[in-house]
C-alpha cells in the first residue's frame, strides 16, 4: 500500500488544524505556509474532506475552515477514505487456468487479505486526536532543545 501524496498532505493539514483551532475557523493559507503546501493543492484536498464532512468551510473575511468531527472521532481510515477512496490493496487478479486460479487464490488469502485485515486494524485504530497529540509531544521536545 502506498499513501497518496494528496493523504499525506491532507493528513499533514488536519493534524494542524486540530492543533491549532478548538472551535475557531482558521485560513486555508496559514495551514498552507505552516506546512509548506501548495495552497491551490491543499483547496483541492480540503474540498474532498469538505465533501465527505469531515471539515466546515466558511467564505468571507472571517471565513476558513474548521473540523466538523470531533478529533477523537475522526480515524486516519476515514480520512483516506475520504481523500482516496478504498486503502485496500487490490484483490489479486484470477487467472483463467486451474493453477494460475490456485496461485491467485494462495496470494489473495495468505498475503493481501491479511495485509488488508493489518491495515483495517490499524488505521481504524489511529484518530486524529492520536496525531494531535503525538505531534504536540514532539513539537514541544523540538521547543525544549538547544543548539551550540
Amino acid at each position: 500500500m502506498k499513501i497518496s501524496k494528496k493523504c499525506r498532505y491532507g493528513l499533514r493539514a488536519l493534524i494542524d488544524l486540530s492543533a491549532n483551532s478548538v472551535n475557531e475557523y482558521i485560513v486555508l493559507g496559514n495551514i498552507a505556509e505552516r506546512n509548506n503546501i501548495s495552497p491551490q493543492y491543499l483547496e483541492q484536498v480540503f474540498a474532498d474532506l469538505r465533501r465527505a464532512g469531515i471539515v466546515k468551510g466558511i467564505n468571507g473575511a472571517q471565513g476558513g475552515y474548521r473540523l466538523n468531527i470531533a478529533p477523537d472521532e475522526l480515524t486516519v481510515a476515514a480520512i483516506l477514505e475520504a481523500l482516496d477512496g478504498n486503502y485496500h490493496i487490490d484483490k489479486e487478479d484470477e487467472s483463467d487456468n486451474t493453477h494460475g486460479h490456485s496461485i491467485a487464490v494462495s496470494i489473495q488469502e495468505l498475503v493481501i487479505d491479511r495485509i488488508n485485515a493489518e491495515l483495517d486494524r490499524t488505521l481504524q485504530n489511529v484518530t486524529l486526536e492520536d496525531l494531535r497529540k503525538h505531534y504536540l509531544s514532539h513539537k514541544e521536545f523540538e521547543q525544549d532543545m538547544y543548539y551550540i
